[in-house]
């Protein structure tokens, strides 16, 4: 464990000087072609950082924050959009953060009342509020620990357990995860540099179709980050085609499609294995159905839904039945599982050699 933690170290420490880089140059080379050639060694080297770490959690948020995320911002910046280019006087500390962290650049003290507007394949409504704060949402996020915690002591039982129920406890090991993890860096954010980190889920088992749970309450840092980089760009040239009203279908559908090979990427860092391309329909699918689900509201004009409880029960129905058909299995498949278990026991070890060591030292001991 001692060695990953030193490979973490270099790998992060090559991707604070790449992005020291990037931001020498964001006044010197202009955007465009010639920014974008110079940044794609950085893009490169992003990508192959990953393999450098073979540990599923230190591995895994490093392939979701430097591959996916700083990519794919890096790749904005190179055309003068995105977070990265829109203060010229941004400082190097908040353009790291910027470039690596899902971050709103809402400062304290800024008017809550009109917030910037957040990019996403729907826009989140009164029905759908973002994810409460303060007492609430400590409360919830203690509450989802210990859920957490239950859930892998659960996992030593895991023979008397029938495997789909393995599954739907994965499901939930995942949102729980990483809703911690993100809330753990919300917190540093806002005490270091009085930012505000976006959201990463809101409620996703509330959700009562399918664009509700992609555009506003699943992931929201991927929807946000692939709105300006796919989504956008996208509609923009189907506009063009077959006209504004039908233009965010193939929008939608390419989104999932740049999703789909951006998930097989992140699994690959994981298994290091040869992708079955299993991920990639899992989201392929979701994209034809969600298309199909925006052309039919498009026609029906909105005219007729069904009631709220029943849309829930058949959203969340889908996802979780289309997860355990294609997406979860993987992680069995590839021992994501067993080697994240493993890193619990060796961190659960080192905790208590450490606590001896402190006991020893202690007065009275």
């Amino acid at each position: 464990m001692e060695g990953e933690i030193l490979n973490f170290i270099k790998v992060w420490i090559a991707v604070l000087i790449s992005l020291c880089f990037c931001y020498s140059i964001r006044n010197v080379v202009p955007k465009g072609t010639k920014r974008l050639l110079s940044v794609l060694p950085v893009v490169c080297l992003f990508l192959y950082l990953p393999l450098k770490i073979s540990s599923v959690h230190l591995g895994g948020s490093t392939a979701f924050f430097v591959a996916w995320l700083a990519n794919f911002k890096v790749l904005l910046f190179a055309f003068g959009k995105g977070p990265l280019s829109s203060d010229p006087s941004i400082s190097l500390p908040l353009f790291i953060a910027l470039a690596c962290l899902p971050i709103r650049t809402q400062q304290k003290g800024k008017n809550k009342e009109n917030p910037s507007p957040e990019p996403r394949l729907e826009r989140q409504s009164k029905e759908n509020p973002a994810p409460g704060r303060g007492k609430e949402g400590l409360r919830s996020y203690a509450i989802k620990g210990v859920l957490l915690a239950m859930l892998i002591r659960a996992y030593d039982y895991s023979d008397y357990i029938h495997p789909n129920v393995i599954l739907i406890m994965y499901s939930f090991h995942v949102y729980f995860l990483l809703e911690i993890i993100l809330a753990v860096g919300a917190v540093l954010a806002r005490n270091l540099l009085g930012l505000e980190l976006e959201p990463q889920f809101n409620e996703p088992y509330l959700a009562t179709s399918l664009q509700d749970f992609w555009g506003c309450r699943w992931n929201l840092v991927v929807t946000s980050i692939l709105r300006p980089t796919v989504y956008e760009p996208i509609r923009a040239f189907g506009s063009h085609l077959v006209g504004r009203k039908w233009a965010p279908l193939p929008a939608v559908f390419a989104t999932f499609v740049v999703s789909a090979m951006m998930h097989e990427i992140i699994f690959f860092y994981l298994g290091r294995v040869r992708p079955n391309w299993e991920i990639s329909w899992f989201f392929i699918l979701h994209g034809f159905c969600l298309t199909a689900e925006i052309a039919l509201k498009k026609v029906l004009n909105d005219r007729w839904q069904l009631p709220r409880m029943i849309s829930t029960i058949l959203t969340v129905g889908f996802v979780m039945s289309t997860g355990f058909w294609l997406f979860f299995p993987k992680f069995v498949e590839y021992k994501v599982d067993v080697r994240a278990f493993e890193e619990y026991a060796e961190i659960g070890a080192y905790m208590k050699n450490v606590s001896q060591s402190i006991a020893r030292v202690l007065p009275g001991h």
